[in-house]
């Protein structure tokens, strides 16, 4: 598991719930969550500063949602994102969205190895794709080599979405880190090993806006 964080930045008390933080409560579709707050901490922390919150949650619905690149990809980026940085937050909920995307706990593990591990044989699409995660992060450029074979499954526009999806959970790291957002209590926690604190099976899981 990841080092405990610091709650520098709380779920924002009730007392200075304004219809403007109710409106991040409600942003993604939970049951009352105008009136009772969402479920999240992500989204209770990301309510003390609403005009921030609705203007990145308008951002990250398109990468979650309304995004170019297909779910494989798009999970393959945030899971190898979430264990370059060690955010515990993505991990947990997008391991449960990666098995609901067709990944299997193999190839979920081999993420955490990157790009060259041997899962990837045979899986070049997946293989371009943690490497250019890599690339982003340890360079802040796709190189050449990476974006010609990129260019060989992704378009103009894919790949347009693929450099600001990593962007996007590279800052959301930055922000679970240095805010202090914890996993929920009560939520059995996925780690980095793939084991959950109930020693249950992690199962697959659909993000927002999904029956």
């Amino acid at each position: 598991m990841a080092e405990r964080l610091e709650r520098r930045v709380g779920n924002l008390p009730r007392e200075e719930w304004t219809d403007a933080a109710r409106e991040v409560f409600a942003f993604w579709g939970e049951p009352n969550a105008w009136e009772e707050g969402s479920a999240k901490n992500m989204s209770m922390v990301l309510a003390n500063h609403p005009p921030l919150a609705i203007a990145y949650s308008t951002f990250g619905k398109h990468l979650l949602l309304g995004s170019t690149i297909a779910v494989r990809p798009r999970e393959l980026i945030v899971l190898r994102t979430a264990w370059r940085q060690k955010c515990e937050y993505e991990w947990h909920y997008h391991v449960g969205y990666a098995l609901k995307a067709g990944l299997t706990m193999a190839e979920i593990a081999a993420i955490r190895d990157g790009w060259q591990s041997p899962v990837w044989d045979g899986k070049d699409e997946d293989r371009a794709v943690l490497r250019a995660v890599d690339e982003l992060i340890d360079r802040s450029r796709i190189g050449d080599e990476c974006w010609a074979l990129l260019s060989r499954h992704f378009d103009k526009r894919q790949l347009m979405d693929l450099v600001f999806t990593v962007g996007n959970y590279v800052m959301l790291g930055w922000a679970v880190a240095s805010f202090g957002i914890p996993v929920e209590d009560g939520v059995d926690l996925i780690g980095f090993d793939l084991k959950t604190r109930s020693g249950a099976e992690p199962g697959s899981s659909s993000r927002p806006f999904e029956d």
